[in-house]
C-alpha cells in the first residue's frame, strides 16, 4: 500500500458517497509533510489521476507541516467563500512507514545560519520545554495517555467513527484493513511508568539541546523530561478527505450539507517552544469570530504530546471531558499531513452524536505555527 494508492482510495470514497461525477470539484488539495520519493512530485495531482476522478480535476500539494490536512481544507473553504470554484475535495496523506519523517531534511534543523539564530530544538524537546515552562509532570501526561486509549477504545467499541471510516481493500478487492491497528486499549499508568523518557539523552547528552533551550529560556534550571512513546503521537500511515462546497454545488449534487466552516486561522510563533500553537490560534480564532470559548461544545486539540493538550486546557479552563472525546494521536497515531482533516471530521462526527452545535479544531506546529478550524453544524 504506497501514499499514492491510498490517497487514490479515499478519494474514491469521496467520489462515491456522494454520487460525484465529470468535472465536479475545482480541484483537489492534498496535504503532506515529507514530500519526498513516493509523496513528492506533486502528490496530489497524481492522486487524482490514480484515482476515478476526472483527469480534468488538477490537483495541489501542500506542505503545512502536522497541519497539512487542516490547512487544505481551510484553503478549500476559503477559495470557495471568495467565489474561485463551487467545490473542492480536501485533506492528506502520509505513509510514515514508508517515507521516514525528517527524510526531505529541513533548513531550520540542518542550515546553521537558521538553526543557531532560531534556537532549534526537536519537537520532543519543544514539548518538554512546555511540560516544564507550565509545571506538568509525567504522571499528568500519562494520565492523559491512558484516557485517551480509553476514550479510543470506547468510540470503537460503539462504531462512532462508522460515517467516517474508508476499509482500505488490496487489487483484488478484498478488506486488509479496517481499523486502527496502533491502540492499546489495555494501558495504563503501570505500564506507562516502565517507559523511559524518550528526549533526555539528546538533551542532556550529545547533541545536548537542553542547554540550548536553556540559552533561550535562561529562567529554566533544567529540562523536565516527561515525554515517551507512550504520552506522545504515534507514527502511523493514513489519509483523510473532506468534501467542500457552497449551496449550488450541493443541490447539483443532490447533497445534504453537514455543517459549514465558520472560521479558519493560523499564526506564527516562538519557533523554539513551538508547540504552543493552539492557544493563540484559538485566541485569534475567537477573537476574529467575536466569540468566547464558552461558545464552543466540543474541542480537537492534536495529540502530537500530552503537554500541548494540558496547555489548552490550563490556557482557557476547558473541561478535559469536552476535548478529544474519542481520544487522539497518542491512542490511534498521527499521520503528519492526514490528521488536520480527521480531527474536523472526527469533531463534525461526535457533534452529530451529541447533538451539539459548534467545534473547534486545532493543532500545533512544527517550526513554531498553530492552525484551527472552528464549524458549525446545519
Amino acid at each position: 500500500m504506497s501514499s499514492l494508492r491510498l490517497s487514490a482510495l479515499t478519494l474514491n470514497a469521496v467520489k462515491e458517497r456522494n454520487n460525484l461525477d465529470g468535472h465536479a470539484v475545482e480541484d483537489v488539495i492534498w496535504g503532506n509533510v515529507t514530500q519526498v520519493g513516493e509523496q513528492g512530485g506533486c502528490l496530489a495531482r497524481s492522486a487524482v489521476l490514480a484515482s476515478d476522478l476526472d483527469e480534468r480535476i488538477p490537483g495541489l500539494a501542500i506542505n503545512r507541516f502536522c497541519a497539512s490536512g487542516m490547512e487544505a481544507v481551510n484553503l478549500a473553504a476559503n477559495q470557495v467563500k471568495g467565489g474561485a470554484g463551487k467545490g473542492y475535495i480536501a485533506g492528506g496523506v502520509e505513509m510514515m512507514g514508508r517515507v521516514p519523517m525528517g527524510s526531505d531534511g529541513a533548513a531550520i534543523a540542518v542550515d546553521p545560519s537558521l538553526a543557531m539564530d532560531s534556537y532549534f530544538v526537536p519537537q520532543g524537546i519543544s514539548a518538554d520545554i512546555i511540560a516544564t515552562e507550565y509545571g506538568f509532570t509525567r504522571e499528568q501526561a500519562d494520565a492523559l495517555a491512558v484516557e485517551s486509549q480509553a476514550r479510543a477504545a470506547k468510540a470503537w467499541e460503539e462504531n462512532r467513527f462508522a460515517k467516517s471510516i474508508v476499509p482500505v481493500t488490496d487489487q483484488n478487492g478484498l478488506t486488509i484493513l479496517e481499523h486502527d491497528e496502533y491502540m492499546r486499549p489495555g494501558t495504563g499508568m503501570d505500564n506507562l511508568a516502565k517507559l523511559n523518557p524518550a528526549f533526555q539523552m539528546m538533551g542532556e547528552q550529545m547533541p545536548g539541546f537542553d542547554a540550548v533551550a536553556k540559552m533561550k529560556y535562561p529562567h529554566l534550571e533544567r529540562i523536565n523530561h516527561i515525554h515517551h512513546a507512550g504520552n506522545s503521537s504515534g507514527i502511523v500511515d493514513g489519509a483523510a478527505a473532506v468534501l467542500i462546497g457552497n449551496k449550488e454545488f450541493g443541490e447539483e449534487f443532490g447533497l445534504t450539507p453537514r455543517a459549514r466552516i465558520k472560521a479558519t486561522a493560523k499564526i506564527g510563533l516562538d519557533p523554539t517552544i513551538m508547540l504552543t500553537g493552539p492557544v493563540p490560534v484559538t485566541q485569534k480564532i475567537l477573537a476574529d469570530s467575536g466569540m468566547a470559548i464558552s461558545d464552543i461544545d466540543l474541542f480537537e486539540v492534536n495529540e502530537a504530546f500530552a503537554s500541548v493538550v494540558m496547555r489548552f486546557q490550563q490556557a482557557f479552563d476547558v473541561d478535559p471531558a469536552l476535548v478529544n472525546v474519542n481520544g487522539g494521536s497518542i491512542a490511534m497515531g498521527h499521520p503528519l499531513g492526514a490528521t488536520g482533516a480527521i480531527i474536523i471530521g472526527t469533531l463534525l462526527d461526535e457533534l452529530e452524536r451529541q447533538d451539539k452545535e459548534t467545534g473547534l479544531a486545532t493543532l500545533c506546529i512544527a517550526s513554531g505555527m498553530g492552525a484551527a478550524t472552528m464549524i458549525e453544524r446545519v
